[in-house]
């Protein structure tokens, strides 16, 4: 099996350019001493992410209506008591990912 360097190529690049904006900003502010109310600011990002994929992931559209989808929110609710409880990202992402495997193994 040959690699086409051009395909390697590509990946190597896509690498770089994905690495670099996710790097370069904790490199530059690490030393930096931020204003408390751009902490503050900051500390609400991740919340609305974690909300923005919840909510993308169990409202559905169905031609003109929206609707529920119940075995996702099955999953988010022990993964949400859990977030609050442990205040732990990894902890909530692993119960996240056991409660929808689960789920989609059951269902």
């Amino acid at each position: 099996m040959s690699i086409n360097i051009s395909v390697l190529l590509v990946i190597l690049g896509c690498a770089i350019v994905t690495f670099i904006p996710r790097i370069i900003p904790f490199i530059v502010i690490r030393n930096i001493e931020l204003p408390k109310i751009v902490v503050k600011w900051l500390s609400f990002i991740p919340i609305c992410i974690f909300a923005a994929l919840i909510v993308d992931s169990f409202i559905i559209e169905d031609e003109s209506l929206l609707s529920v989808d119940w075995s996702v929110l099955a999953g988010i609710i022990p993964t949400l008591i859990v977030a609050i409880w442990t205040k732990s990202l990894s902890v909530t992402v692993l119960v996240g990912i056991v409660c929808m495997a689960t789920l989609r193994f059951l269902f």
